[in-house]
């Protein structure tokens, strides 16, 4: 049952693909963020932990370890934008997945520690994030679908 809705793709509800879309997501990101921390560890000598990730508290511009989570954050929303542009695929989806990852990472935060995240750095830092990811994902998506579609495949002859 699907139908063309005016544009070059076939819009169909598919909730499983959704869901494979936002576990891929999530999987890809956390595992990007936690070889992100322990690179960055490796080169300061710093030991790294579950904390670093989930610890809303670790975000802070005051020492050096704080920094340095909250560079991995930046450096991991840019390997979100390319994990979305992977996965997803369609610039209209971007914002809605950005948003989606940074909403399961407040629930597992906010279980992690056992109360609601309420520094402003967290807070700058995730809106700062989700804005950077989605705005970078978009402008790739949008890229390619924006290439040229080739209408022959042959080779060109003059006419």
């Amino acid at each position: 049952m699907k139908k063309l809705s005016g544009s070059f793709r076939y819009t169909q509800w598919d909730p499983w693909l959704i869901i494979s879309q936002i576990v891929s997501v999530q999987c890809i990101m956390y595992v990007s963020l936690g070889l992100i921390l322990a690179l960055l560890g490796t080169l300061v000598g710093d030991t790294r932990s579950l904390d670093h990730i989930f610890e809303y508290h670790e975000i802070q511009v005051r020492d050096f370890g704080g920094r340095m989570v909250i560079t991995a954050f930046v450096i991991n929303a840019l390997v979100g934008s390319i994990t979305l542009w992977y996965i997803v695929e369609r610039t209209k989806q971007c914002m809605d997945f950005s948003c989606t990852w940074h909403f399961i990472h407040l629930i597992i935060c906010w279980g992690y520690n056992g109360s609601f995240p309420t520094t402003f750095s967290w807070w700058a830092l995730n809106v700062a994030c989700a804005t950077l990811m989605c705005v970078c994902a978009e402008f790739l998506c949008l890229r390619t679908e924006l290439k040229a579609i080739p209408l022959s495949l042959g080779p060109k002859t003059d006419l």
